[in-house]
C-alpha cells in the first residue's frame, strides 16, 4: 500500500496537485471554445476558412494541424503528469516518510551547490530523491556538482544504494513523455498514411487512385497529404511500434507506459478531430437533426451535392473520444491498482472499436471490404474494429482467467 501522507509533503507532490487543476482547466477551456465556435456554425451555417494563418511565400498554416498538434500537446502534458505522480507513489513506496521530511542541509553540502538545489526548490532528502531517481541533472548541478552530492548520499545510512544508481521510481520520468514522444509520432505518420494507402476511400477516385497500386505507381502520391490522408488504426499501431522502440532503448515497462499513453491518446483525438470540422471533411449521411454540420458546396461528395446538412461524424467521434478519455482517467486513478498491466490499454482499444463502429452507420466515403472472389457489405473500418474489439475482450478475459486459477 501507498503511504497516506508524509509527515511534510515533499515539494514534487504539492507541484502534482497544482498541475493537475492546470489541465483540467486547459481542456474545459478548449471545450467550452469550440462548444461556442460549432453553436455559432449552427447559427449561420458558416466555417471558418481552412487556414488560420497565411505566412506568404506559399506556406499556409491549417486550422486541422493546429487541432492536431494541440491534441497531442496537451494529451502528452497529462500523461507527463500522470506519470510524475506514478513515480511519486513508487517514491513515497521506497523512501520512509522520516527520509523524505529531512532537511537538505543535514548533507552539509557547499554553499554553492545549496544554492542550485534550492533555486531548483529542492529543499529535503524527498525532493532530492525523487529528482535525482528520475534524472540527476534535472537538479540543476553541473558534472562536479553531482559528484559531490552523491558522495555526500552514499556516506548517509538511511540511503539505499539502488535510489542513487537505478532507482525503482526512474521508469516513470516524465521526461520519457517527451523524449519518446518524437519516436511516437514519426512512426505513427507512418504507420497512419500507410494505412490509408492500403484502403484509399472512394473519394481519392477523383485524384486517378482507384486501388493501393495506384499509389505505387505515382510515388509522389504516397506523401502527398494534401489528397487523401492518415489512417487511425495505422497510427495507433506505428505509434505502438514507436513507443515499443523507445521504451526498450530506455528500458522503461512497455505496457505500463502504454496504460499512461493510451489516456492522453484519447484526449488528443477529442481535440484532433475538430481538425476535420474546418476542413469540412469527415461527415455522414444527409440530416435534418438540430445538430446536422453545414458543408459547402465545394467539399461536398458528387453524389450527394443537392444536400447541404449532414451528421457531424468528426463531433460524434470527439464526444465518444471525450467518453473514453473520462472512463480511462477515472479508471487510472481510482482503480488503478486493481487492473492488471496493459488492461487500460486493452479498454482503450475497445472503447475506439466500438465507436468505430457506431460511426460507420452514418459515415460517407468508407471503403468496403472486398474478399477478391466477393464485397461484402461491411466497410474495412468496421471489420478491423470487430477484429481487435474481439481480440482485446478475450485478452483481458484470458489474462483475468490466469491470475484466478493462479491463485
Amino acid at each position: 500500500m501507498i503511504e497516506d501522507k508524509p509527515l511534510s509533503e515533499p515539494w514534487s507532490i504539492r507541484r502534482t496537485a497544482r498541475n493537475l487543476n492546470t489541465y483540467w482547466y486547459l481542456i474545459i477551456f478548449f471545450l467550452a471554445v469550440l462548444a461556442a465556435l460549432y453553436g455559432y456554425h449552427l447559427a449561420t451555417a458558416l466555417t471558418p476558412d481552412r487556414v488560420a494563418v497565411s505566412l506568404g511565400g506559399g506556406f499556409d498554416v491549417y486550422w486541422y494541424g493546429i487541432c492536431i498538434v494541440a491534441g497531442i500537446g496537451l494529451g502528452a502534458y497529462v500523461v507527463s503528469q500522470l506519470a510524475l505522480e506514478r513515480g511519486t507513489a513508487v517514491f513515497q513506496q521506497h523512501v520512509p516518510p522520516i527520509v523524505q521530511t529531512r532537511p537538505l542541509a543535514d548533507l552539509e553540502l557547499p554553499e554553492e551547490i545549496s544554492q542550485v538545489l534550492a533555486k531548483n526548490k529542492i529543499n529535503t532528502w524527498g525532493d532530492l530523491l525523487l529528482v535525482w531517481g528520475f534524472y540527476p541533472r534535472n537538479t540543476g548541478l553541473n558534472a562536479a556538482g553531482l559528484e559531490v552530492v552523491q558522495a555526500r548520499l552514499q556516506t548517509q545510512p538511511d540511503i539505499e544504494e539502488n535510489w542513487l544508481v537505478d532507482a525503482p521510481w526512474r521508469v516513470w520520468n516524465p521526461d520519457h513523455v517527451w523524449n519518446g514522444l518524437i519516436w511516437v509520432l514519426i512512426l505513427g505518420v507512418i504507420g497512419a498514411r500507410l494505412y490509408h494507402v492500403l484502403t484509399p476511400s472512394p473519394s481519392m477516385a477523383a485524384f486517378g487512385i482507384n486501388s493501393p497500386l495506384d499509389y505505387f505507381r505515382n510515388p509522389y502520391q504516397l506523401i502527398n497529404l494534401r489528397n487523401g490522408g492518415l489512417g487511425i488504426y495505422g497510427g495507433i499501431l506505428g505509434g505502438f511500434l514507436g513507443l515499443l522502440i523507445y521504451a526498450r532503448r530506455a528500458r522503461i515497462p512497455l505496457l505500463g507506459w502504454a496504460d499512461l499513453a493510451v489516456v492522453g491518446l484519447a484526449l488528443g483525438q477529442v481535440f484532433g478531430r475538430w481538425g476535420n470540422f474546418f476542413n469540412q471533411e469527415l461527415y455522414g449521411r444527409p440530416t435534418n437533426l438540430p445538430w446536422a454540420v453545414h458543408i459547402d458546396p465545394i467539399y461536398r461528395l458528387p453524389e450527394y451535392s443537392e444536400y447541404g446538412r449532414f451528421h457531424p461524424a468528426f463531433l460524434y467521434e470527439s464526444l465518444w473520444s471525450l467518453l473514453t478519455f473520462i472512463v480511462l482517467y477515472t479508471l487510472l486513478r481510482r482503480y488503478g491498482e486493481r487492473l492488471l498491466t496493459g488492461e487500460l490499454m486493452a479498454l482503450y482499444f475497445i472503447f475506439y472499436a466500438v465507436g468505430r463502429i457506431l460511426l460507420e452507420q452514418v459515415r460517407l466515403d468508407s471503403r468496403m471490404l472486398n474478399l477478391g472472389f466477393m464485397q461484402l457489405n461491411m466497410a474495412i473500418a468496421t471489420f478491423v474494429s470487430l477484429l481487435i474489439a474481439i481480440g482485446m475482450a478475450g485478452w483481458i478475459i484470458v489474462r483475468r482467467y490466469r491470475r484466478r486459477a493462479a491463485g
